[in-house]
């Protein structure tokens, strides 16, 4: 029996052996299929009240998809207005003593004027025009140092208005919207967790389009062109399925082949790597096998 089998074994693998040498017809490159994934992360730290994603979901982009808590921040926001208000009663109190000083300073000024007057008429005499000057001076002063000491109160309200602004910029992060169109890979958290900012949310990546990296060989690269169209095929029922793909990107410098290709000779050999991007139907799935044809058999 163990050597009916052994003879079994020889004759199959004689049969494959024959059956290979006589397919002459080799693809050009060999690759999976990968898309560009994006890992949408919290923006914000606190618990997720909403959160509407499953994976597999398509995506549109600026599709709102849920919210993370933002009473706390509300409160806070709140609380500085309050604040603000308190600061800013202080602030009236000071702004009104430079109102006063604004006035005296205006009938000081008007004074002065009439002195000027008289004096060309030889009706007043310069000690009235020294004195009015002198009073401009005292106001002027006064005004200045209201103004030093309400410096402060003023910088504490900008202050408050940034911290307002900083807020309102969380408030507004707390909403999860969906940056790109594309298909939901991975959802990392579920509605009720408490999440925190740069916490990954879930993945997404465009599948409409998808990119076949295949390495080929320094001889192979005056073959190809970005831009030119090409075949790609992958593992059907009982053939191969052909797609039509466009090279999009060339590696400007060699590498070694990656340990996917499978023979000795060929893990050792310097590649280049080649992007081609094919149309989605449907079937195409990231980390799929496929081959790239620059000239496909069925043409010739």
């Amino acid at each position: 029996m163990k050597k009916n089998t052994y003879i079994f074994g020889l004759s199959f693998t004689a049969i494959s052996l024959f059956s290979c040498g006589n397919d002459t017809k080799k693809a050009d490159g060999y690759g999976n299929f990968e898309a560009t994934e994006i890992t949408i992360s919290a923006e914000n730290n606190g618990k997720l009240m909403q959160f509407d994603v499953n994976e597999g979901d398509v995506l549109l982009i600026e599709q709102f998809i849920g919210y993370i808590d933002t009473i706390p921040l509300t409160l806070k926001r709140e609380q500085l207005k309050v604040s603000k208000a308190v600061i800013g009663s202080k602030s009236k109190g000071v702004l009104s003593q430079i109102n006063v000083l604004n006035a005296k300073l205006k009938t000081a000024n008007t004074n002065k004027e009439r002195a000027e007057n008289l004096i060309k008429d030889n009706a007043g005499t310069q000690k009235q025009l020294d004195d009015v000057a002198g009073e401009i001076d005292v106001i002027k002063n006064q005004i200045r140092s209201v103004e030093i000491q309400n410096a402060p109160v003023v910088n504490e309200l900008k202050a408050i208005d940034v911290q307002v602004k900083q807020i309102e910029d969380q408030i507004g992060k707390s909403k999860i919207v969906n940056p790109v169109n594309g298909t939901v890979l991975t959802k990392y958290a579920e509605p009720n967790e408490i999440t925190a900012f740069g916490k990954p949310l879930y993945k997404i990546a465009d599948l409409n389009t998808m990119q076949l990296r295949v390495y080929i060989s320094e001889t192979q690269l005056a073959n190809i062109t970005i831009g030119q169209e090409v075949t790609v095929k992958i593992d059907d029922a009982d053939a191969m399925k052909s797609y039509k793909g466009t090279i999009s990107w060339i590696a400007s410098e060699a590498e070694f082949t990656p340990k996917i290709i499978q023979t000795k000779e060929e893990r050792v050999a310097l590649v280049y790597a080649v992007k081609v991007d094919v149309k989605n139907d449907g079937s195409l799935k990231i980390g799929m096998p496929a081959e790239l044809w620059v000239h496909d058999s069925e043409e010739n």
